[in-house]
C-alpha cells in the first residue's frame, strides 16, 4: 500500500494491525510528522516532500492507496473557503492513483467533504471518461465510536474499487443500551485508567534524532508523552466548577470570560470535561487547551475537590483516545506532537477498514468475520 498525506502514521497503523498489509511508500509534507512516521515504519520508503514534488516514475504499483488530504478548507472549525489551495490536494491523490493503479482507495476527510463541491468533483472523475472511470466510488460517515475507538469523531469516508463494489464497513460496536450482540461502545475509561492523575513532568526530555538530513527532537516514547501544563489559578478556578459532561454554561458569572458572557448560545463543549462512562469528543489538534472542547480530565467530585483531576488531559491520553498503541514512538516539539495526534486517522477505524477490505482484495467478497480483533475489549474482559 501507499499511504498519501500520512501525517505521523495512524492510518498506517491500523492497517498494519488488520496483518496482511505492507506500506512501501508514504508522503508526508511536515517534517516531524514524517519523522514519526520513519521512527515506526521505517525511513527508506517514507518521503519527506510535497506531494506535487513526486515524479510520476517514483509511484510504485499497488493494491492499496489510504490517505486523508488536508482537510482545513472544509473543516467546521477553517475558513470554508472552497478556492483554500489545500482543498486542491486531492487531485494529487488521483494522480498517484492513476500512476499505481491500485484495486482500492480509501480517502478519510472531515464530515464535511461529503457535502463540498471537491466531493462532486471526485465523485465526477468515476464517470465514462473520467481520470478514475475504472473505479466505483461508496462514501458516507462512520463514527469512529462505532468501531470500538472511545472518541465520537464522525468522519467522511470514501472506498474506491475497481474490483467490484465495496460497501462501508457495518459497525463492530455500539451504543450503549441498543440492542444487539457487539460489544458497546469504548469509553474514556477504558484507555485512561491506571495512567497516573498527576503527570510527573511538564516537558519533554532533552532527546534530538537526524532523519531526511534534518535534526528533529524525539524519538520519544509514549509514556514521554504524559506531561502536565501549569494552569493558572483562574483556570484552576473554572475547572473546578465543571462537572462530566458539563462546560462553560456550569460557570458562575465571575469566571466567566467576556465573550462567554455574552455569547449566550453555541460552544457548548468549550471548557468541558470528559466523561467515564461515555467516549470523549473529537480529540483536535488543541487538545491540551480547555477553551477549545471537551478536554478536561472525567475525574471529578462535587464534594470533595481534592479528589477531581482538575487539568486537561495530557498527550498520551490523547494519543490512547486516538487508539494509537503505546510502544507507538514520537518525534517533534508538544505543538507538533499535539498536532499529530489530533490530526490523525484513528488507528482502530482504520484497522476496521482494513479488515473490511481484505476479502475483496483477495477476491473472496463481502464475507465478514464473526469476530473481528478488538484490542481494547480484551484489556476490558481482562
Amino acid at each position: 500500500m501507499i499511504d498519501l498525506f500520512a501525517g505521523c502514521g495512524g492510518m498506517t497503523s491500523g492497517f498494519m494491525a488488520a496483518k496482511g498489509y505492507k506500506s512501501v511508500m508514504a508522503v508526508e509534507f511536515n517534517l516531524e510528522a514524517a519523522a514519526t512516521y520513519a521512527a515506526n515504519f521505517g525511513e527508506a520508503h517514507t518521503h519527506y516532500a510535497d506531494i506535487a514534488d513526486i515524479p510520476d516514475e517514483q509511484v510504485p504499483a499497488v493494491d492499496v492507496i489510504i490517505g486523508g488530504p488536508p482537510c482545513q478548507g472544509f473543516s467546521n472549525l477553517g475558513s470554508r473557503n472552497v478556492n483554500d489551495p489545500r482543498n486542491k490536494l486531492w487531485k494529487e491523490y488521483i494522480r498517484f492513483v492513476r500512476h499505481a493503479h491500485p484495486k482500492v482507495f480509501v480517502i478519510e476527510n472531515v464530515d464535511r467533504f461529503f457535502s463540498s463541491s471537491e466531493f462532486a468533483l471526485l465523485q465526477a472523475e468515476t464517470r465514462p471518461g473520467g481520470l478514475l472511470e475504472e473505479y466505483h466510488l461508496e462514501a458516507g460517515f462512520l463514527l469512529a465510536a462505532d468501531f470500538g475507538v472511545p472518541q465520537r469523531r464522525k468522519r467522511t469516508i470514501v472506498i474506491g474499487s475497481r474490483i467490484g463494489e465495496i460497501p462501508l464497513p457495518l459497525p463492530t460496536h455500539i451504543r450503549p443500551g441498543s440492542l444487539g450482540k457487539e460489544p458497546e461502545w469504548h469509553t474514556t475509561r477504558d484507555v485512561l485508567t491506571g495512567l497516573p492523575t498527576v503527570p510527573a513532568v511538564r516537558d519533554l526530555p532533552e532527546s534530538w534524532t537526524r532523519v531526511f538530513d534534518q535534526r528533529v527532537r524525539g524519538v520519544f516514547k509514549s509514556p514521554d508523552l504524559h506531561i502536565g501544563r501549569n494552569p493558572t489559578q483562574l483556570s484552576l478556578d473554572r475547572y473546578r466548577h465543571i462537572p462530566p459532561g458539563g462546560g462553560r454554561f456550569n460557570l458562575p458569572d465571575h469566571l466567566l470570560s467576556r465573550c462567554w458572557r455574552e455569547k449566550k448560545t453555541g460552544t457548548t463543549d468549550v471548557m468541558g470535561r470528559m466523561q467515564w462512562d461515555m467516549p470523549s469528543l473529537t480529540i483536535r489538534t488543541e487538545f491540551y487547551k480547555p477553551e477549545k472542547g471537551q478536554y478536561l480530565h472525567p475525574q471529578w467530585h462535587r464534594d470533595d475537590p481534592d479528589r477531581s483531576v482538575d487539568r486537561p488531559i495530557t498527550h498520551l491520553e490523547a494519543a490512547r483516545l486516538q487508539t494509537f498503541p503505546d510502544d507507538f514512538v514520537w518525534c517533534g516539539s508538544k505543538i507538533e506532537i499535539a498536532k499529530q495526534i489530533g490530526n490523525a486517522v484513528p488507528s482502530m477505524l482504520a484497522e476496521a477498514i482494513a479488515h473490511h477490505l481484505k476479502p475483496y482484495l483477495r477476491g473472496k467478497g463481502g464475507t465478514r468475520p464473526k469476530e473481528l480483533p478488538c484490542r481494547l475489549c480484551q484489556r476490558r474482559s481482562q
